[in-house]
């Protein structure tokens, strides 16, 4: 049974913060971000790779924050979180078409459904469904996205599956062979986690420069 200190823990939550996401709802947590990020356009500004990273991290006991999770436990939630979330996101996407994007005022969320619509055309729906899993924001957008283009289930199924669990599982598992690797990791946390974020950019910022190129190209 909870305790008013536990409660009160819990409801001090900051939703923006691996390592209290963590701290307050454990492997439980993980499952329910995952879902969000992935699969309600509401959950594009919960931190899926950091919290992936920190949470495979934290199994090794190595961290002297006093959280420590089980890696079995983990890696299943994780990756039942992202899967799951993809897939409602789809299915959301397919029954209410565009109608969600369209009403959302947030231009961080309109940007990252161009982003998607771009990666479908660019890449087809396979590679895109796939790179998305990998950039903030866009995988929030793309799965209704596809839903409402009509990709057919059995490609978006198979290839969510995919990408879902080698990014879950992977950024799960490099946490976790980190923490394993080297002893009091948790004194560089911040910078690590700071260089995960900017990393999963990367694919972004590389769109948009090959856009830009594209469009320079094409004016001349």
């Amino acid at each position: 049974m909870a305790t008013p200190s536990d409660l009160s823990s819990q409801l001090a939550v900051n939703v923006l913060d691996a390592h209290s996401l963590l701290a307050a709802f454990g492997v439980f947590g993980v499952a329910v971000v995952m879902f969000a990020e992935t699969g309600l356009l509401i959950g594009f500004f919960l931190p899926g790779d950091s919290l992936l990273f920190t949470a495979g991290l934290l199994c090794t006991g190595s961290s002297g924050h006093g959280v420590h999770l089980s890696l079995g436990p983990l890696l299943v939630a994780s990756a039942a979180g992202a899967l799951a979330g993809a897939q409602c996101g789809y299915l959301l996407g397919r029954k209410a078409g565009g109608t969600l994007l369209a009403r959302s005022r947030s231009a961080r969320l309109q940007e990252g459904a161009q982003r998607a619509e771009e990666l479908l055309e660019r890449y087809g729906h396979a590679k895109a469904i796939v790179l998305a899993r990998f950039v903030p924001v866009v995988r929030t957008v793309l799965n209704p996205m596809a839903g409402a283009l009509g990709v057919p289930v059995r490609t978006f199924t198979l290839w969510q599956v995919v990408g879902g669990l080698v990014w879950s599982l992977g950024l799960t598992l490099a946490g976790y062979a980190l923490g394993s690797s080297i002893p009091n990791v948790d004194k560089y946390l911040l910078p690590v986690i700071a260089l995960i974020v900017l990393l999963s950019l990367v694919p972004l910022a590389a769109e948009v420069l090959r856009s830009r190129r594209a469009a320079k190209e094409a004016r001349g």
